[in-house]
């Protein structure tokens, strides 16, 4: 992760033992295995925090997608895109080939 050599390693190790002093350096290797212990659980959890996150816009989007498609109604988008300005329904509807009323019959 940081790309550190063993002699660098080496080299805090030395100069950790001659500040803290062999005293007091099982102190200080714990507290900072327990520091980075705590640094990689509270990254962890962050991590898992922003997948949830991401998961829940994604199913919201989803969702969103799904709801659209359930509401759209086809048929008038068919009609609409055959039938714009509604000419075609009026002729349909109109039925030119049958007379509108019966023949009336001129009494004798």
């Amino acid at each position: 992760m940081f790309d550190f050599a063993w002699s660098e390693f080496a080299l805090v190790g030395v100069v950790g033992l001659l500040l803290i002093g062999p005293k007091d350096m099982p102190v200080a290797i714990r507290t900072v295995t327990g520091l980075i212990k705590k640094a990689r659980g509270l990254a962890t959890e962050f991590q898992s925090h922003v997948d949830e996150m991401v998961r829940e816009a994604d199913l919201t989007e989803a969702r969103d997608q799904l709801g659209q498609i359930r509401r759209m109604n086809v048929r008038d988008k068919i009609m609409k895109a055959i039938d714009g300005d509604g000419t075609l329904r009026r002729t349909l509807d109109e039925r030119p080939l049958e007379p509108a009323s019966p023949p009336v019959i001129p009494p004798a």
